[in-house]
């Protein structure tokens, strides 16, 4: 079975390639916290996350967006000593933030997934990549939402998480189209 040629490392990256990333997501908690996983892989790599995935969805209250929104000092220096998440106070501080932000959206009556959907008409982008060397670190719609992010008060959405982001949550479809995933999500 062929895999986009980044899935092959190891059974967490196969089932993460093969389960979760390019599948278009919906949910709003599910963004948020994909949003947020991205923003510590700033720097890392992906299997940085993968193996603190279950940690990260421990201190952050199961990605409760409410809850996060409401961390304060005191939760946030019980997590930068947490060594089972990234303890970069600027990411912490920013997943604070940013749900804060996300909250006010809904409150004017704007989901997240309408707000980023709606930068492709609740599309998805196909870029059909044909091999690895293909694919994108950041794109001009990436550039358009990162900068509609921080005019919005986001924090560390920066055009390569975001691209990263975009790519995970299926509105691109970076799968290589030798990939068997490719063709289930191209699958009309």
């Amino acid at each position: 079975m062929e895999r986009c040629q980044w899935a092959g490392s190891n059974e967490k990256m196969q089932y993460y390639h093969d389960t979760v990333w390019g599948v278009p997501e919906y949910d709003d908690q599910r963004l948020f916290r994909k949003l947020v996983l991205d923003m510590n892989q700033a720097g890392l790599s992906w299997q940085t996350i993968l193996n603190k995935m279950t940690n990260f969805d421990l201190a952050y209250e199961q990605f409760d967006i409410e809850k996060v929104a409401q961390f304060d000092t005191a939760k946030v220096e019980a997590l930068m000593q947490d060594a089972g998440i990234i303890r970069n106070r600027r990411k912490i501080e920013a997943a604070i933030n940013n749900a804060q932000k996300i909250i006010e959206m809904q409150t004017a009556g704007l989901s997240f997934a309408d707000y980023l959907w709606g930068f492709t008409d609740h599309q998805v982008i196909d870029n059909k990549i044909s091999t690895a060397k293909d694919v994108p670190t950041k794109t001009a719609l990436s550039d358009q939402i990162a900068k509609d992010l921080k005019k919005r008060g986001f924090k560390f959405v920066g055009s390569t998480t975001i691209y990263a982001f975009l790519q995970a949550v299926g509105i691109v479809n970076d799968h290589e189209q030798d990939c068997f995933r490719y063709a289930e999500l191209t699958k009309k």
